[in-house]
């Protein structure tokens, strides 16, 4: 799922409402999501918020959120 979010809000909170609002809609909890670079402090290449993997992925435009389930296959 696409989520854009472009509040002031931390990048841990505009991941929590994205995942509020998957949960809603799939009734499943998403593992993953992807950021723009630009969205993560630093040179951090993986952070964890909430059991969900972050990592940054330059064509995901800034303030948007790809959430889903990671195909571990």
């Amino acid at each position: 799922m696409l989520w854009f979010d472009n509040s002031k809000d931390s990048l841990t909170v505009k991941i929590q409402k994205a995942v509020d609002y998957y949960v809603k809609k799939y009734n499943r909890q998403p593992d993953f999501c992807l950021v723009h670079p630009s969205m993560m402090e630093g040179n951090v290449r993986q952070l964890e918020v909430d059991k969900i993997t972050v990592r940054p992925y330059r064509p995901v435009l800034p303030g948007h959120l790809w959430l889903g389930i990671e195909d571990k296959n």
